[in-house]
């Protein structure tokens, strides 16, 4: 168990200290946790022993021992951050791009978490776009 609080440690500062977005499917952070434990687990204890979770620390450690790092951990590790990217700035953008489905459905609901449960039980008409920014999200 502890393994795997370490490694989610892990995968969260390796994932949030990233910028950007990327064109894949999104995955939960639990799910990004548990492929980065299965599949660079011993690569962080083996090259980054010691080292500290925060600040891309972790990242930068694997990178700087790439050519020892597992090409399964590497393939595995930028997959992963280029999901949470996704996800991350899918979360930052939903209501910018369900604004319009938001105004015509969900008139007079305040505040963004409302708004996004309005927009939750409006699935079959909010727009294709709406839907899949709430998908990538992971909200729905």
């Amino acid at each position: 168990m502890r393994r795997y609080g370490i490694v989610g440690a892990i995968a969260l500062a390796v994932v949030v200290g990233q910028a950007g977005l990327a064109a894949a499917q999104t995955i939960s952070f639990a799910d990004a946790v548990t492929t980065l434990a299965k599949e660079c687990g011993a690569d962080i204890k083996k090259h980054c022993a010691g080292v500290n979770l925060g600040n891309n620390q972790i990242q930068q450690c694997l990178e700087k021992n790439q050519a020892a790092v597992s090409p399964t951990c590497t393939s595995t590790l930028a997959t992963v951050t280029a999901s949470i990217q996704q996800r991350l700035a899918a979360q930052a953008s939903v209501m910018q791009v369900c604004s319009t489905d938001a105004h015509q459905h969900c008139k007079g609901v305040v505040g963004e978490y409302n708004i996004l449960g309005c927009l939750l039980k409006t699935v079959r008409i909010d727009s294709g776009k709406c839907n899949q920014a709430i998908t990538d999200a992971g909200w729905r």
